[in-house]
């Protein structure tokens, strides 16, 4: 099928809107969803060749889709709006290959919940978004490809596991796209790209993925995006009990608990710790009370227990392959970091170090419940450093050097997948050399609305969405500088 001629000027200029100033086009008759798709399609291939977020465009069958919501009595809140699931999403007609050479491009004949859900919202899928192999990392530069590269600097990181999408909605392509989180994999690309990333409770999400004994406590998703409005809205329609979305900012104080250090105990970058007091001080400009706290289990303990459950998925992978592939197979089918992670859980991880870990994760949610009973909110930094170059992760590196400074670097974020706690961060800070710093806000069980709404006041008193990347919508001449 093909698609309307968009010219790239009117394709960047929708693509500055987020998704529900999109939707209200189509409501009001001003564009067709065939058209807001195609524009979608303009721009995801302007940017391609620059930030590579797409892992397996598959434009023909959003063309379909959007056509077939053009009839009279196709009805949706989000109908034909563009957006991005993660290659690790089962989504009916295209492939799921988790970023990993050891899948095949055979296209999925069933979804789960997740999907569906995005389908019945009127949600239109332009193909994959880029993501490293099985989600293992905290960039995204699968051996498989793309490289995928920040907006804000082509030669850095747009974070992972969820890195594809964090670039495709930095840039403009899309307004909403689907990320998962099992240490950080939401809001370490929302961190480094600038955008708004919401890692929900447990339990606040209908089902996306296969039943998984480890994965079902600590990986929750959501449609990741630029405005907290669109966050809200996913949010809601995402959730089992579909509440309705949060719509009014915050209007009463919070106790806010402040906690620089990572679980390991190491201090923030200046350029963190910079944009933290900044933080800390448009917080108590607006009313809240902030105040210097522990964390309610030592933060080595929790990182212990993250660090036995997130390798055991590395092991999962390697016998999942060794079933496929053979022993040797298996080896050279996974990407060398993957392989690592299998054989650091071999050596590290026994019956005992296990069963430390499910006693954490069984602590945490109490703990945390009377933690929030003396404050509402807790800050600390997202990442601790800015944004790293492209390769000093890459999967092909050194284990060792690679695992031990990618869980430096992601040293905050694991904290809420063991405890079941939502947790959001946000764009609130840029580092001296423009890269996005974002900070995160956390919360009881059952609090994304009073985290949504603190983050409707935030995004109210220091706006973020008319800031972009030089790689974006809003500069599209830049879209095809070269690497």
């Amino acid at each position: 099928m093909s698609s309307p001629e968009v010219p790239l000027s009117q394709a960047c200029s929708l693509g500055r809107l987020d998704a529900h100033d999109q939707a209200a086009l189509l409501a009001r008759g001003e564009l067709s969803p065939a058209e807001l798709t195609a524009a979608a399609i303009t721009r995801a291939r302007h940017f391609a060749p620059t930030l590579d977020a797409l892992s397996q465009p598959d434009f023909a069958r959003a063309l379909a889709q959007a056509d077939a919501l053009s009839r009279p009595d196709a009805q949706a809140p989000m109908r034909g709006v563009p957006w991005l699931p993660k290659d690790s999403l089962r989504v009916i007609g295209m492939p799921t290959r988790g970023g990993s050479r050891s899948r095949t491009s055979a296209p999925a004949t069933d979804q789960h919940a997740f999907a569906q859900r995005c389908a019945d919202a009127g949600l239109v899928a332009l193909g994959k978004s880029a993501m490293p192999e099985f989600g293992l990392m905290g960039v995204t530069e699968p051996l498989l490809g793309p490289v995928t590269r920040n907006p804000w600097s082509l030669a850095h990181s747009p974070g992972g596991s969820s890195g594809g999408a964090g670039a495709a909605l930095a840039a403009g392509v899309v307004p909403l796209a689907h990320g998962s989180d099992g240490a950080g994999s939401i809001r370490i690309p929302a961190s480094a790209c600038g955008v708004v990333g919401l890692k929900p409770g447990r339990g606040t999400t209908v089902r996306v993925r296969a039943r998984h004994p480890i994965e079902d406590l600590i990986v929750a998703d959501s449609l990741m995006s630029r405005s907290v409005r669109d966050s809200a809205w996913a949010f809601a329609a995402l959730h089992p009990d579909r509440p309705a979305p949060v719509t009014a900012p915050l209007a009463r104080p919070l106790r806010i608990a402040l906690a620089a250090d990572t679980l390991q105990g190491v201090a923030p970058d200046p350029q963190v710790a910079e944009a933290l007091a900044q933080a800390v001080g448009l917080c108590e400009a607006l009313g809240h009370r902030v105040e210097v706290v522990p964390l309610p289990l030592p933060g080595a303990q929790v990182f212990e227990a993250a660090m036995t459950l997130w390798s055991h998925l590395g092991a999962d992978a390697l016998e999942t392959a060794e079933a496929a592939f053979g022993a040797a197979g298996a080896r050279a089918a996974l990407e060398p970091f993957t392989v690592g992670l299998s054989d650091w859980n071999r050596a590290h991880c026994g019956v005992a170090e296990l069963e430390r870990a499910y006693a954490v994760l069984a602590a945490l949610p109490g703990a945390f419940h009377a933690f929030h009973a003396r404050h509402d909110v807790l800050l600390t930094p997202t990442l601790r450093t800015p944004p790293p170059r492209i390769g000093r992760f890459a999967p092909d590196g050194d284990f060792a050097a690679v695992f031990a400074g990618m869980f430096d670097w992601m040293g905050y974020t694991p904290l809420q997948n063991l405890a079941g706690t939502p947790a959001i961060s946000l764009p609130l800070a840029h580092g001296a050399d423009g890269l996005p710093i974002g900070v995160q806000f956390a919360a009881d069980r059952g609090q994304e609305p009073l985290l949504l709404a603190l983050a409707l006041q935030l995004e109210s008193a220091a706006p973020w969405c008319d800031r972009w990347p030089p790689v974006s919508v809003a500069t599209p001449e830049l879209g095809k500088d070269t690497h």
